[in-house]
Parts: structure tokens; sequence; C-alpha cells
């Protein structure tokens, strides 16, 4: 599983395609994707175009997609996942993700967020375990359908269940993880359980559309500027380093072409320990997304 790949959340689907072809381009070989992003099928004829015409085979390029909330249930599991192969015009991904431990009701298969009657901002939650659901994931590897299986926006807790009911391995958590969001205890966990960690949202997600002006900068922060002069890289550069020299998955989500070119060139960018730890002392306490739903 390459250490960086593109994050493709937030991205339009008159956006998504460009992007997935800077990336390649560029040396990207991970593409990270979901049902919920709602772009796949754009990001699926873009693969093929690129397979078509000889830039990569399939078998070089990490595909990851993810299983939404609303086909929690055992009998939709398979489903979902077909939806996600049809879309993105292949056979097999690498790695099947469950995006969150929350089950929704289904309420059709566009429904992301289906309303709760008298209170529409809060999601209809379902009542399907996490365990059956994972159970159900389960077979789609030995279907051929995934190469491994993992989840995301799991907490210590939840895993140690998991796991103790896994017969499939779970290779993968993917989290929301940056020097203001204290997730030593997690990483180091998953990491002692031979689960590798993706990090989302490394800059702190500063273009959410609930984006507060409030909400810490990391890319401003004088100690990142600072460390990022002396590195002769950009402060995005480094913040993505970050994750990189700690041994973390990244997939940092743009649709600048420039931006995808600067971003794989952090991969060129080293941190000693000290540097991390410093960048881990950040004077700051902050998370992006509240899976509060």
């Amino acid at each position: 599983m390459p250490l960086l790949g593109l994050g493709t959340w937030k991205s339009k689907p008159n956006e998504v395609k460009g992007a997935v072809r800077a990336a390649i381009r560029y040396g990207y070989r991970h593409i990270d994707c979901a049902y919920e992003y709602e772009n796949e099928k754009d990001i699926g004829e873009t693969l093929k175009e690129l397979f078509d015409d000889g830039t990569i085979k399939r078998e070089d390029v990490f595909i990851t997609t993810k299983l939404w909330g609303i086909f929690h249930r055992p009998d939709r599991v398979e489903y979902a996942m077909n939806l996600s192969l049809k879309a993105l015009q292949l056979d097999y991904v690498d790695l099947y993700l469950m995006h969150s431990p929350m089950a929704f009701q289904h309420a059709g298969d566009t429904v992301m967020y289906p309303p709760t009657e008298g209170n529409p901002d809060r999601v209809l939650n379902d009542d399907v375990d996490y365990l059956d659901t994972w159970k159900a994931m389960e077979s789609l590897v030995g279907k051929g359908l995934t190469k491994s299986i993992g989840v995301s926006n799991f907490n210590t807790e939840q895993l140690g269940k998991l796991m103790n009911i896994a017969k499939v391995p779970c290779v993968n958590n993917q989290i929301e993880n940056h020097p203001c969001l204290e997730q030593a205890e997690l990483i180091n966990f998953c990491k002692a359980n031979n689960i590798t960690v993706t990090s989302y949202s490394p800059l702190g997600s500063p273009d959410r559309s609930d984006a507060s002006d409030k909400d810490p900068n990391l890319r401003e922060d004088p100690v990142v500027l600072e460390m990022a002069k002396a590195k002769r890289c950009t402060p995005v550069q480094l913040l993505i380093a970050y994750h990189l020299n700690q041994g973390l998955i990244c997939i940092p989500k743009s649709k600048s072409t420039k931006r995808i070119e600067e971003n794989f060139m952090s991969l060129d960018v080293n941190l000693s320990e000290d540097e991390i730890k410093k960048l881990d002392g950040l004077s700051c306490s902050y998370r992006a997304l509240h899976w509060d739903l």
C-alpha cells in the first residue's frame, strides 16, 4: 500500500478526473475513494482511460473504497461492493473499508444521510452491529471482490472487539490525523496489532463546508513556517511529511495540478524524531470532523 495517495473527498465530478490524471502523471499509485463521495463513476472512467491507453496497468495502482452506513446490513454489503466496482469499472479493489462503525437506515441508494423524522439535522440510525457488517465484508475477500478489508473512524475499543471475532484480518484504520489532534494512543494500538494507519485531513480540512475562522490554520502556524523554511519545503509539504516520516499513509486531496505535484514531493522531506515531537507539541487541540451524526 503506497504511503502517499490522492484523496478524493469533496472532489466534484468535473474536478476529480483531472486530479486523478495529474496524480498518476506525477507518480501517485494510490487513489482513495468512497461510495459516499459520489464521484466513483468519474474516477472509474478516468482509470479506464488510463488503463486503455497504456499509461498504467491495473496491477500498478492501489485502489481503496469504502462501505457507507446505509449498507451496513449484512445482506446489503456485497450489493454495495458491486455498486462501487461497477462505478469504478473494476473487477476488484485493493482495500475495502467500513467508512465508520455507524449504521444508517436505508432510504434509497442515493440518500446518504436519511433524516430522523421531526429532527432533520439528525441522521436516522440503524441498529446493525458493526461486527455483523464486518463478517459480511470478510466474504468479499473470498469472492475476490477486494484483496483486503479494514475500517475507518474506529477507536481502540471498537478495534479490539472487531479483532476478537475477525477471521480475515483488519489491515487498515483510516482516521483524521494532524498535529492538532492527539492520536498517539490509537496509532500505537494499531501498530501493535499490525493495522496500518491512513491519515485523512492532514491539514485539518480547512476547505470543508462548516469550517470556521476560529479553526487553527496549521499552514500558518509559526512552528510549521519556521521548520518548513529550514527544510526548504512548503508548509503543506512539511505537514504531509509529518505523517510519512512516521510510517503513516497520507491521502491529501487537491484539485490543483500544481499542488498535486507539490504534495508528491513531500516524499523527499525528511524529519527527525525531535522535529516530529516538536510538531506534536503545537498548542492547538482541534478535530475537524465529528462523527456524532
